[in-house]
Parts: structure tokens; C-alpha cells; sequence
């Protein structure tokens, strides 16, 4: 492998990465009967679309076919790739939920 074949395998692993770490994401918030976008808005007011969520959206289940996803692994991932503003948006959504319980 040459140094330009190693840059664009480093970089679609990254990609394939982060689409898991969406996917974790959306399917978090459905099964805790969030919607992405919203929390996603909250979080990047001044960001565009974002596109791989919206694709990533399609690879969701509803919340009875999904397995469960401890809130704790959500906030890891989102932190792990960077996404510290959607990490907080998420920590208050789940101090909510724990106060109504």
C-alpha cells in the first residue's frame, strides 16, 4: 500500500466510525422516544442539515426491535467523536427522564 492508499483507508474507517456512532446516537433517542434532529438542532443551532443523520435515520428500528442502549454508552461515543455539545443536550435529556421517575 502506498501513503495515499493508507490516507483513504484511515479515512473511510474513520467515516464508517462515525456513522456507527450516529446510528448509536438516533437509535438511543428512539427508543427513549426522542427525535435526533431536535436534540441534534439543540445542540448545533447554527449547523445546516445534517445529512448522515438523516441517511443514518433509515438504519434505525423501532424501539421494540431494538436492543437496549445504556445512556452511559450514548454519552461515551458522542464524547469520543468530538460531539461534546450533543453530549450535554443528551445528559439533560436523561436527568429529565430520571427526575420523572
Amino acid at each position: 500500500m502506498d501513503k495515499k492508499e493508507i490516507e483513504e483507508q484511515v479515512i473511510e474507517s474513520y467515516q464508517n466510525d462515525e456513522k456507527m456512532m450516529i446510528l448509536i446516537y438516533a437509535q438511543w433517542c428512539i427508543n427513549n422516544d426522542l427525535h435526533p434532529n431536535v436534540l441534534y438542532e439543540q445542540a448545533y443551532p447554527a449547523q445546516l442539515r445534517n445529512n448522515t443523520l438523516a441517511e443514518t435515520m433509515e438504519l434505525t428500528v423501532s424501539k421494540k426491535e431494538s436492543e437496549d442502549i445504556d445512556d452511559q454508552t450514548v454519552l461515551q461515543v458522542l464524547q469520543l467523536f468530538g460531539n461534546d455539545d450533543l453530549a450535554f443536550i443528551v445528559q439533560g435529556e436523561i436527568e429529565k427522564r430520571e427526575k420523572k421517575s
